[in-house]
Protein backbone atom coordinates (compact mmCIF):
# COMPACT_ATOMS: atom_id res chain seq x y z
CA UNK A 1 0.00 0.00 0.00
CA UNK A 2 1.42 3.35 -1.10
CA UNK A 3 1.69 6.05 1.66
CA UNK A 4 0.87 9.60 0.59
CA UNK A 5 2.49 12.32 2.69
CA UNK A 6 0.11 14.99 4.08
CA UNK A 7 -0.13 18.39 2.37
CA UNK A 8 1.36 20.18 5.37
CA UNK A 9 4.33 17.78 5.47
CA UNK A 10 4.92 18.05 1.75
CA UNK A 11 4.93 21.85 1.85
CA UNK A 12 7.06 21.85 4.96
CA UNK A 13 9.67 19.64 3.34
CA UNK A 14 9.60 21.65 0.15
CA UNK A 15 10.26 24.83 2.13
CA UNK A 16 13.09 23.14 4.03
CA UNK A 17 11.38 23.58 7.40
CA UNK A 18 11.94 21.47 10.46
CA UNK A 19 9.40 18.63 10.60
CA UNK A 20 7.67 20.07 13.71
CA UNK A 21 6.89 23.51 12.13
CA UNK A 22 3.36 23.78 10.72
CA UNK A 23 2.47 25.38 7.43
CA UNK A 24 0.51 28.16 9.18
CA UNK A 25 3.54 29.11 11.28
CA UNK A 26 5.73 29.01 8.20
CA UNK A 27 3.33 31.25 6.30
CA UNK A 28 3.25 33.74 9.18
CA UNK A 29 7.01 33.80 9.41
CA UNK A 30 7.30 34.32 5.67
CA UNK A 31 4.78 37.17 5.77
CA UNK A 32 6.60 38.92 8.60
CA UNK A 33 9.91 38.59 6.83
CA UNK A 34 8.41 40.02 3.66
CA UNK A 35 6.76 43.01 5.39
CA UNK A 36 8.76 46.21 4.87
CA UNK A 37 10.06 47.92 8.00
CA UNK A 38 8.55 51.31 8.87
CA UNK A 39 10.69 54.06 7.49
CA UNK A 40 11.76 56.90 9.71
CA UNK A 41 10.12 59.41 7.39
CA UNK A 42 6.67 57.85 7.86
CA UNK A 43 6.28 60.41 10.66
CA UNK A 44 7.47 63.71 9.19
CA UNK A 45 9.12 66.21 11.52
CA UNK A 46 6.73 68.91 12.66
CA UNK A 47 6.30 71.88 14.98
CA UNK A 48 3.18 71.66 17.13
CA UNK A 49 1.87 74.83 18.77
CA UNK A 50 -1.31 76.15 20.35
CA UNK A 51 -3.05 79.27 19.10
CA UNK A 52 -5.69 81.22 21.01
CA UNK A 53 -8.01 84.09 20.27
CA UNK A 54 -10.76 85.88 22.19
CA UNK A 55 -13.43 88.27 21.01
CA UNK A 56 -15.61 90.37 23.29
CA UNK A 57 -19.05 91.60 22.32
CA UNK A 58 -21.97 93.20 24.13
CA UNK A 59 -24.81 90.71 24.70
CA UNK A 60 -28.05 91.17 22.82
CA UNK A 61 -30.15 88.50 24.57
CA UNK A 62 -30.99 87.81 28.21
CA UNK A 63 -32.70 85.10 30.21
CA UNK A 64 -34.49 85.63 33.52
CA UNK A 65 -35.62 83.06 36.05
CA UNK A 66 -38.43 84.21 38.33
CA UNK A 67 -41.21 82.72 40.38
CA UNK A 68 -43.75 82.86 43.15
CA UNK A 69 -43.44 81.07 46.50
CA UNK A 70 -46.36 80.74 48.87
CA UNK A 71 -46.76 79.29 52.37
CA UNK A 72 -50.07 78.25 53.92
CA UNK A 73 -51.54 75.92 56.53
CA UNK A 74 -53.00 73.47 54.02
CA UNK A 75 -51.85 72.22 50.62
CA UNK A 76 -54.99 73.58 48.96
CA UNK A 77 -54.54 77.03 50.42
CA UNK A 78 -50.88 77.15 49.39
CA UNK A 79 -51.63 75.94 45.85
CA UNK A 80 -54.61 78.27 45.34
CA UNK A 81 -52.74 81.33 46.57
CA UNK A 82 -49.72 80.45 44.43
CA UNK A 83 -51.84 79.83 41.31
CA UNK A 84 -53.63 83.14 41.71
CA UNK A 85 -50.41 85.14 42.01
CA UNK A 86 -48.63 83.25 39.25
CA UNK A 87 -51.57 83.88 36.93
CA UNK A 88 -51.09 87.61 37.49
CA UNK A 89 -47.36 87.28 36.78
CA UNK A 90 -47.95 85.51 33.45
CA UNK A 91 -50.61 88.04 32.46
CA UNK A 92 -48.21 90.88 33.31
CA UNK A 93 -45.54 89.36 31.05
CA UNK A 94 -47.98 89.24 28.16
CA UNK A 95 -49.06 92.79 28.93
CA UNK A 96 -45.41 93.90 28.77
CA UNK A 97 -45.23 92.70 25.15
CA UNK A 98 -43.32 89.46 25.76
CA UNK A 99 -44.42 86.72 23.37
CA UNK A 100 -45.82 83.55 24.95
CA UNK A 101 -43.15 81.46 23.20
CA UNK A 102 -40.51 83.37 25.15
CA UNK A 103 -41.60 82.36 28.66
CA UNK A 104 -42.02 78.84 29.97
CA UNK A 105 -42.72 77.18 33.31
CA UNK A 106 -39.46 75.68 34.56
CA UNK A 107 -40.40 74.31 38.01
CA UNK A 108 -43.59 73.59 39.91
CA UNK A 109 -43.64 72.14 43.42
CA UNK A 110 -45.84 71.70 46.49
CA UNK A 111 -44.13 70.35 49.60
CA UNK A 112 -45.05 69.90 53.28
CA UNK A 113 -43.22 71.88 55.92
CA UNK A 114 -42.28 70.03 59.11
CA UNK A 115 -41.89 71.26 62.67
CA UNK A 116 -38.54 70.89 64.41
CA UNK A 117 -38.16 67.78 66.57
CA UNK A 118 -38.29 68.61 70.28
CA UNK A 119 -34.99 68.11 72.06
CA UNK A 120 -36.76 65.93 74.62
CA UNK A 121 -38.03 63.50 71.95
CA UNK A 122 -35.45 63.34 69.12
CA UNK A 123 -36.96 60.12 67.74
CA UNK A 124 -40.50 61.47 67.46
CA UNK A 125 -41.55 61.98 63.82
CA UNK A 126 -41.94 65.68 63.08
CA UNK A 127 -45.44 66.91 62.40
CA UNK A 128 -46.57 68.88 59.35
CA UNK A 129 -47.08 72.54 60.17
CA UNK A 130 -47.85 73.86 56.68
CA UNK A 131 -47.19 73.66 52.96
CA UNK A 132 -44.84 75.48 50.60
CA UNK A 133 -45.87 76.03 46.97
CA UNK A 134 -43.50 77.24 44.26
CA UNK A 135 -43.96 78.03 40.59
CA UNK A 136 -41.08 79.28 38.47
CA UNK A 137 -40.90 80.60 34.92
CA UNK A 138 -37.97 81.24 32.56
CA UNK A 139 -38.20 84.34 30.36
CA UNK A 140 -36.13 84.97 27.24
CA UNK A 141 -35.60 88.59 26.19
CA UNK A 142 -34.36 89.58 22.75
CA UNK A 143 -33.63 93.13 23.89
CA UNK A 144 -31.30 93.46 26.89
CA UNK A 145 -32.45 97.01 27.49
CA UNK A 146 -35.76 95.55 28.74
CA UNK A 147 -34.22 93.46 31.53
CA UNK A 148 -34.68 95.98 34.33
CA UNK A 149 -38.21 96.88 33.26
CA UNK A 150 -39.17 93.19 33.01
CA UNK A 151 -37.91 92.54 36.54
CA UNK A 152 -40.00 95.44 37.79
CA UNK A 153 -43.05 94.02 35.98
CA UNK A 154 -42.49 90.63 37.58
CA UNK A 155 -42.15 92.01 41.08
CA UNK A 156 -45.09 94.35 40.62
CA UNK A 157 -47.27 91.41 39.60
CA UNK A 158 -46.33 89.42 42.69
CA UNK A 159 -43.15 87.49 41.86
CA UNK A 160 -41.15 87.21 45.07
CA UNK A 161 -38.22 85.04 43.94
CA UNK A 162 -35.95 86.28 41.14
CA UNK A 163 -33.57 83.37 40.72
CA UNK A 164 -31.05 84.40 38.11
CA UNK A 165 -30.10 86.47 35.07
CA UNK A 166 -27.79 85.48 32.24
CA UNK A 167 -26.75 87.27 29.07
CA UNK A 168 -25.74 85.85 25.68
CA UNK A 169 -24.82 86.83 22.13
CA UNK A 170 -27.25 85.64 19.46
CA UNK A 171 -24.65 85.65 16.66
CA UNK A 172 -22.01 83.78 18.65
CA UNK A 173 -21.21 81.38 15.76
CA UNK A 174 -20.16 84.23 13.45
CA UNK A 175 -17.99 85.77 16.16
CA UNK A 176 -16.42 82.38 16.84
CA UNK A 177 -15.55 82.03 13.14
CA UNK A 178 -13.63 85.31 13.36
CA UNK A 179 -11.88 84.04 16.49
CA UNK A 180 -10.92 80.80 14.70
CA UNK A 181 -9.11 82.74 11.97
CA UNK A 182 -7.25 84.75 14.59
CA UNK A 183 -6.37 81.58 16.53
CA UNK A 184 -4.84 79.99 13.41
CA UNK A 185 -2.86 83.18 12.75
CA UNK A 186 -1.62 83.09 16.34
CA UNK A 187 -0.53 79.46 15.93
CA UNK A 188 1.37 80.29 12.71
CA UNK A 189 3.11 83.21 14.40
CA UNK A 190 4.35 80.97 17.20
CA UNK A 191 5.41 78.22 14.78
CA UNK A 192 7.45 80.68 12.69
CA UNK A 193 9.25 81.88 15.82
CA UNK A 194 10.27 78.31 16.69
CA UNK A 195 11.21 77.61 13.06
CA UNK A 196 13.53 80.62 12.84
CA UNK A 197 15.18 79.68 16.13
CA UNK A 198 15.71 76.11 14.87
CA UNK A 199 16.99 77.16 11.44
CA UNK A 200 14.09 75.66 9.49
CA UNK A 201 10.95 76.85 7.75
CA UNK A 202 7.40 75.63 8.21
CA UNK A 203 5.37 73.99 5.49
CA UNK A 204 1.71 73.07 5.26
CA UNK A 205 -0.27 72.23 8.41
CA UNK A 206 -0.43 68.49 9.07
CA UNK A 207 -3.26 68.60 11.60
CA UNK A 208 -5.60 71.13 13.18
CA UNK A 209 -7.76 70.50 16.25
CA UNK A 210 -9.98 72.86 18.19
CA UNK A 211 -11.11 72.94 21.77
CA UNK A 212 -12.67 75.47 24.09
CA UNK A 213 -14.83 77.20 21.46
CA UNK A 214 -17.60 78.41 23.75
CA UNK A 215 -18.94 81.73 25.00
CA UNK A 216 -18.11 82.64 28.57
CA UNK A 217 -20.92 84.66 30.15
CA UNK A 218 -19.59 87.69 31.95
CA UNK A 219 -22.64 88.17 34.18
CA UNK A 220 -24.78 85.59 35.90
CA UNK A 221 -26.51 86.65 39.06
CA UNK A 222 -28.90 85.14 41.58
CA UNK A 223 -31.11 87.16 43.85
CA UNK A 224 -34.27 86.78 45.88
CA UNK A 225 -36.60 89.62 46.72
CA UNK A 226 -39.88 90.38 48.37
CA UNK A 227 -40.22 93.60 46.37
CA UNK A 228 -38.07 96.40 44.99
CA UNK A 229 -38.77 99.92 46.14
CA UNK A 230 -36.78 101.50 43.29
CA UNK A 231 -36.14 100.62 39.60
CA UNK A 232 -33.87 97.62 39.33
CA UNK A 233 -30.28 98.42 38.29
CA UNK A 234 -28.83 95.83 35.89
CA UNK A 235 -25.31 95.66 34.43
CA UNK A 236 -25.13 93.58 31.24
CA UNK A 237 -21.33 93.55 30.86
CA UNK A 238 -19.80 91.77 27.86
CA UNK A 239 -19.61 88.26 26.47
CA UNK A 240 -16.12 86.87 25.84
CA UNK A 241 -15.87 84.22 23.12
CA UNK A 242 -12.70 82.15 23.14
CA UNK A 243 -11.18 79.64 20.69
CA UNK A 244 -8.06 77.51 21.15
CA UNK A 245 -6.52 75.45 18.32
CA UNK A 246 -3.65 72.98 18.26
CA UNK A 247 -1.79 72.97 14.92
CA UNK A 248 1.10 70.80 13.72
CA UNK A 249 3.13 72.36 10.90
CA UNK A 250 5.42 70.32 8.66
CA UNK A 251 9.10 71.33 8.76
CA UNK A 252 10.99 72.17 5.56
CA UNK A 253 14.73 72.44 5.69
CA UNK A 254 16.17 75.68 4.32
Amino acid sequence: MTHRPSLGLSLGLSLGLPPGLSFAAALLATTLLAAPALADNDFPPAISVTGTATISAPPDEAQLDAGVTTDAKTAREAADANNATMGKVLAALKGAGIAEKDFQTSRLSLQPQYANRPASSPTTPPGIVGYHASNRVTIKLHDVSKVAATIDVLVGAGANDIGGISFSVSQASKLLDDAREKAIADARRKAEIYARAAGVTIGAPLSISEFGAAPAPMFHAKMATAGFAAPTPVAQGEETLSVTVNVSWAIKEK
